[in-house]
């Protein structure tokens, strides 16, 4: 029977895949595709010369072998590489070539071990990494859901993250947007879906980085002409992660060649996790393309956590660290740090520090000390709930009224003062403000503000309201 390129390039696989692990088969030859035989020379068709730069220094011996196996002696392998338009280019291109084709390599050298070969196409793309034949994932085992305490706060974000986590990219959360403000647990929640993927699902290969660093890596890549390389290494990720996402925000390059990395890993059925300081329909400078994708799946946010979840938050945290304190102080605590997590725990952290360097017991005397300075040397978020409270007393009514129904004109001033200062003086989304402001949504918040500001320039009397409450606010 006469030999064709896809027959013996399957009985290669065969052999290669009883001698290799099995996530090293997945992610260096099954992506390989057979495109012709000719006498002794089989040529197959690698993404990008990273590919091929791999293949030819992990792989080489292995490729020999099972070549002169099934074609003879003097068995050939080349390499065809697919250039595809990502450089504007209006068609592919193709590059052939053949396999230990290195510069200033003499004939006889074509045994010679690799280290001695000085390759022109050496890559020096740099990618956090591949290193065992493995994707690093980068991700914090200390995050997890054990340690992330559900509370209505949370507990949309944290039920789609463990859906995701149980059947990565076969649900309808794909994408995963998960956003909030500083400190409620993005970071966390979005290492505990990644950690308990890897548990589950072993083979899959997940990544987690920053917005931040894909963008430098982005920018490395073309600098040194190794795009190519760059978007195929993402998308060969069953699992993508990136973190505060939004800094993506004005850099139109960056954000052009992750639209294609997510298209290519949306398609195929991989999973990608955003998290982001804003809702989607709040971020600027962000392409429309990208912000409708980002609006596929489901965007689950992170609200700040109220009393009873702050408690079970410490509680958790001095269980964890071994700490035993009165149930009085710990309420105090809770009830005082209403910003974010991040500063609860600090609190109580330097409160045990306070406790320890000066050899005295933890008092509610000394919770207050502590509580106050914290407070006072943060830069403190106001809630909602106080912005609320001091505009409905600036007015002389009462926070139910704010939120009221009413189109009485003294009464929608004062909520659209209130919507106002709370986009201006907090990281909430529109429509957490609006939902929080007598149930609105966010095209009504937006309208608020612009209301304000107009009427900022045009009525001096609403521009004192507009002053006097900065002023009581932001004391």
């Amino acid at each position: 029977m006469q030999h064709t390129a896809e027959l013996v390039w399957n009985r290669c696989l065969d052999f290669i895949k009883d001698n290799i692990q099995l996530q090293a088969y997945k992610t260096w030859f099954e992506p390989i595709q057979p495109v012709k035989l000719e006498e002794k020379a089989l040529s197959i068709q690698v993404p990008s010369k990273f590919f091929y730069e791999w293949l030819e220094e992990h792989y080489v011996s292995l490729l020999k072998t099972v070549l002169t196996k099934e074609l003879g002696e003097g068995a050939r392998l080349v390499y065809v590489i697919r250039m595809e338009n990502t450089y504007g280019n209006t068609k592919p291109f193709t590059e052939n070539i053949p396999s230990n084709s290195r510069p200033n390599v003499r004939p006889q050298d074509v045994d010679a071990p690799l280290s001695s070969f000085t390759s022109e196409l050496k890559n020096p793309f740099v990618i956090p990494g591949i290193r065992n034949l493995q994707v690093e994932s980068q991700l914090n085992p200390n995050y997890n859901f054990e340690n992330f305490l559900e509370g209505d706060s949370n507990r949309l974000a944290r039920s789609a993250a463990l859906a995701v986590a149980n059947k990565p990219g076969g649900t309808s959360f794909n994408p995963l947007l998960i956003f909030g403000g500083v400190g409620l647990g993005k970071t966390h929640l979005a290492h505990s879906t990644g950690v308990e993927i890897k548990e589950k699902y072993p083979d899959k290969t997940v990544l987690y980085i920053s917005a931040e660093k894909f963008t430098q890596q982005y920018i490395e890549s073309v600098r040194k002409n190794t795009r190519n390389d760059f978007i195929h290494f993402y998308q060969i990720l069953d699992v993508l992660i990136i973190d505060d996402v939004q800094f993506l925000s004005g850099k139109s390059g960056t954000q052009d060649v992750f639209f294609h990395i997510f298209n290519h890993l949306h398609q195929n059925g991989k999973q990608v996790i955003l998290t982001s300081d804003k809702a989607p329909v709040d971020m600027q400078d962000i392409e429309q393309r990208l912000l409708s994708r980002f609006k596929w799946g489901l965007s689950a946010e992170l609200q700040v956590p109220d009393v009873e979840t702050r408690i079970s938050i410490l509680k958790s945290k001095l269980y964890r660290d071994g700490v035993s304190l009165d149930e009085e102080i710990i309420h105090y605590v809770a009830k005082h740090i209403q910003t974010n997590v991040r500063e609860l725990e600090g609190a109580i952290i330097s409160l045990i520090a306070q406790s320890s360097f000066n050899r005295v017991e933890v008092t509610l005397d000394l919770a207050k000390e502590v509580v106050n300075k914290f407070v006072k040397n943060t830069k403190r978020e106001v809630s909602i709930d106080y912005i609320q409270k001091v505009v409905s007393d600036y007015f002389q009514m009462d926070v139910e009224t704010l939120q009221s129904k009413t189109r009485k004109r003294h009464i929608v001033q004062a909520r659209q003062l209130a919507m106002f200062f709370a986009k201006k003086l907090t990281k909430a989304s529109l429509a957490s403000i609006g939902n929080q402001i007598g149930k609105r949504d966010h095209a009504t918040v937006l309208h608020a503000c612009k209301t304000v500001d107009n009427l900022s320039f045009t009525d001096k009397q609403f521009r004192k309201y507009v002053d006097d409450l900065q002023q009581k606010l932001t004391l």
